[in-house]
């Protein structure tokens, strides 16, 4: 069937005059969220860079049988070697200790109490804040897991293994933000073997920099208490 010239003249410009389509590219795909357990360690990471350019007080208090020993304060800021400097404020308060041999028992039991700080202290040290190297190793190893979030949201990264065989560290975070808590630490004395409990409660600048708080110590074999309390937070140099 021949249609008429004119007709599909007109067809023609009719097709040449309907507006062509654009043809809108594909929307990239959104960047896939990382895992709880990489978002927790970036989160980690970054607020550990941060933390290099403040200083802080810490005040630690040593309590033995409930009875506290010792306070005592300590400016804080990293040096250029990137370890934690401490300078003492104020003055230790003269003790007067008896003579004789009360005077030489009671020299021998502060330096037994003396040697139980300073490793309980050098193990707080290895475990806060938690080493971001540490939790990938373990979690290539399978000795991670991820608790999923309970009713408050939050969600647990429990490591075994994590310093040494036999302890655990316990990363308790917010499961929308990811910025850690808490942390908890079931571990032991190289020396004694003494088992070492610790527990660090996590505070956070308005930016979302987090920092170790509170830190408590507990050794149960020697009845021994180690309260670390950090504060006074400020860029150095203000």
């Amino acid at each position: 069937m021949r249609f008429p010239a004119r007709l599909l003249s007109a067809s023609f410009v009719l097709c040449l005059s309907l507006p062509i389509a654009a043809q809108e590219p594909a929307a990239a795909p959104a960047p896939a969220k990382p895992d709880h357990v990489t978002a927790i360690k970036q989160s980690l990471g970054a607020s550990m860079a941060t933390l290099r350019d403040y200083e802080w007080i810490e005040t630690t208090a040593v309590s033995m049988k409930g009875e506290e020993k010792s306070r005592t304060q300590a400016q804080c800021y990293y040096g250029v070697d990137g370890k934690v400097q401490k300078v003492p404020v104020g003055a230790a308060a003269a003790e007067k200790n008896p003579r004789g041999l009360r005077g030489k028992i009671s020299e021998n039991k502060k330096e037994d109490i003396s040697d139980s700080v300073k490793e309980a202290v050098a193990l707080v040290k290895q475990y806060v804040p938690p080493d971001p190297k540490l939790i990938d190793a373990a979690k290539a190893a399978g000795r991670l897991s991820l608790v999923p979030p309970d009713s408050q949201g939050n969600v647990k990264v429990v490591i075994k293994d994590y310093l040494k065989a036999g302890d655990s560290l316990t990363l308790g975070a917010n499961a929308a933000t990811d910025r850690i808590g808490g942390v908890t630490v079931a571990t032991f004395t190289d020396k004694a073997k003494n088992g070492v409990g610790l527990n660090v409660i996590y505070g956070a600048f308005p930016d979302g920099t987090v920092f170790p708080a509170q830190i408590g110590l507990e050794v149960k074999e020697e009845n021994l208490k180690i309260d670390i309390q950090n504060s006074g937070y400020k860029k150095r140099g203000t």
